[in-house]
């Protein structure tokens, strides 16, 4: 399994911003799609984001506009840049090599039993 680390949540007031950082020690982020996830309590886990090894950048419908998803190859990093934070996007964000957690079966949200914590308070 891949290792991730995710840092950069924290609690921020309605219209605020947040960056996540995703990095992933002896793993290459642009060899594979990086997707970010998110889950609330009582929710379903939910696809916020993703970047192919090629640049091509997805994004549900609730982060149009609002959040992009980047890399930087030379850090080997991944961020979820996050902006006119909403309540409703008080949630786990976990930060996910898709293709590998697809082919090990592996659980998208909590795929590094850690995650970061993002709290938008109205």
């Amino acid at each position: 399994e891949v290792q991730v680390v995710e840092c950069g949540g924290g609690s921020v007031q309605a219209g605020g911003s947040l960056t996540l950082s995703c990095t992933t020690p002896g793993f290459t982020v642009d060899d594979s799609t990086m997707g970010w996830y998110r889950q609330a309590p009582g929710n379903e886990c939910e696809l916020v984001s993703k970047i192919t090894s090629d640049g091509t950048t997805y994004h549900a419908d609730f982060a149009k506009g609002r959040f992009t998803i980047s890399r930087d190859n030379a850090k080997n990093t991944v961020y979820l840049q996050m902006n006119s934070l909403k309540p409703e996007d008080t949630a786990l964000y976990y930060c996910v090599p898709v293709i590998e957690a697809w082919v090990s079966r592996s659980p998208y949200c909590n795929y590094s039993g850690q995650g970061t914590q993002v709290t938008v308070s109205s």
